[in-house]
């Protein structure tokens, strides 16, 4: 969750929050009593500071809670959120926290209270962490757990709290990451997903993340049979949305970017269509073309998955500089005048705070829906996900152009915040990793 000086300026006025209310963590391992105590040592990728992050060696986890289970880690991945982190722009960052919010790994240690894992399971972690038994965990709506994130900026800002997250500051709860070889998961039974056999690490990674929120994202906005869907963004997101619209009946995708990713997503969905924003003229370019391109009604649907850290305007760049506003409301508008009267548009890309300039009116008086899909609900959709990805029906390697080592990490973070070396989805691979599967991309040093 991305945040600049205006909520810098908020937390100075509010004080720091507190950690996570009934399970003790934070992502630092030198303050974290489960990391701090251990003599046996792990790689790790730490946050040191804006635009730089390090693969150091750190303590390795231990049990602290009996609910508690530590995975060996065999899989992780970098996530467009994390390069917030990377920015600087999330508040409550400290030097040496450990990141990484969507990764696999085999069962080393369970606490005396976990039931549904054991020793030697091959897992997903789900990227948050939900207590199982709150209000919204009986509804499986994990992303909004009342127990494991008691930070207080994120209450006064948001008026309620989201779950804890992993490799996420302490804004989100403080829990150490995943980009590491080992990782506390606490709440065990509740958080990790067993893998079966036949869905390699590869693929069932995804499941921690990338797949759930994409496809929340297409069916929490309304994507039904005969839908014509504009997604914006054609990263990972972007592209497993545009296959998930697809599969939830769409008659027709477009895709908005710029660059060699609209290359990308044709390449792999040659039924998609795009539009290249930078080709275009005018603050209106993209909602004239898409209207031209749905005889001037727009599309049914807009989906956004970029986020609001990147303005493309110089006035939003100098708000933002400003700490006038946290994110920018250009991509929103854009969506907003682009559907049909009675449209839906729907959020995913991170918006973290306040923004100006937001077309309000256009949403009252031509009807509108406007909804914040949230943070997806892992645990509401993971199983029956699994389910596809083992019928064929969805290919995480789609979308995944990058096996990389742990000890990289560091420089694929700046590669993929540079969009280098044609750099989608990475799969990052441990020491405790297995051998590639069938349709992994072959391994890349740096």
């Amino acid at each position: 969750m991305a945040l600049s000086s205006a909520a810098a300026k908020l937390e100075e006025k509010i004080g720091h929050g507190d950690n996570a209310t009934t399970i003790q963590d934070v992502t630092n391992p030198d303050r974290d009593p489960a990391y701090a105590s251990s003599a046996d040592k792990m790689k790790a990728l730490v946050w040191q500071g804006k635009n730089k992050v390090e693969v150091v060696e750190v303590s390795k986890p231990a049990i602290i809670e009996d609910t508690d289970v530590i995975l060996k880690i065999t899989g992780s991945t970098v996530c467009g959120s994390d390069l917030h982190l990377l920015h600087g722009s999330v508040v409550e960052m400290q030097t040496g926290d450990i990141l990484g919010h969507e990764f696999c790994g085999v069962v080393d240690e369970v606490g005396s209270k976990i039931s549904k894992v054991k020793k030697g399971d091959r897992v997903v972690a789900s990227f948050q962490i939900a207590c199982g038994s709150c209000h919204y965990c009986d509804q499986k709506l994990s992303s909004q757990c009342e127990k494991t994130n008691s930070n207080t900026i994120e209450n006064a800002m948001y008026g309620g709290r989201t779950a804890g997250m992993f490799g996420y500051s302490h804004f989100t709860g403080g829990f150490a990451g995943g980009q590491a070889e080992y990782t506390r998961v606490p709440y065990g039974d509740v958080n990790l997903l067993k893998l079966p056999d036949d869905v390699p690490d590869e693929k069932g990674l995804f499941l921690s993340d990338v797949i759930a929120t994409s496809w929340n994202c297409v069916v929490d906005t309304g994507v039904t049979k005969g839908s014509i869907v504009a997604v914006w963004g054609a990263g990972p997101i972007g592209q497993m949305a545009a296959e998930f619209a697809f599969l939830n009946g769409a008659s027709r995708v477009i895709v908005i970017d710029c660059n060699w990713r609209l290359d990308y997503v044709k390449s792999k969905y040659p039924n998609v269509e795009t539009v290249d924003f930078s080709q275009l003229k005018g603050p209106k370019g993209v909602v004239t073309k898409l209207k031209e391109m749905t005889d001037g009604r727009g599309p049914d649907v807009a989906l956004e998955c970029v986020a609001g850290e990147y303005p493309k305007g110089w006035l939003h760049t100098i708000e933002i500089a400003a700490g006038l506003e946290t994110d920018t409301s250009e991509i929103l508008n854009e969506m907003i005048e682009s559907v049909k009267n009675y449209g839906r548009v729907g959020v995913t890309g991170v918006y973290v705070g306040y923004t100006n300039h937001f077309n309000i009116g256009s949403i009252m008086e031509r009807g509108i829906r406007f909804i914040g899909n949230g943070q997806a609900p892992v645990h509401l959709y993971w199983e029956d996900l699994l389910k596809r990805i083992q019928k064929g029906e969805i290919d995480p390697l789609k979308m995944v152009t990058h096996r990389v080592r742990m000890e990289d990490l560091d420089k694929v973070y700046y590669k993929f915040d540079k969009k280098e070396d044609g750099m989608q989805k990475v799969y990052v691979q441990t020491r405790f990793s297995a051998p590639p599967c069938a349709g992994s991309p072959a391994l890349t040093t740096y």
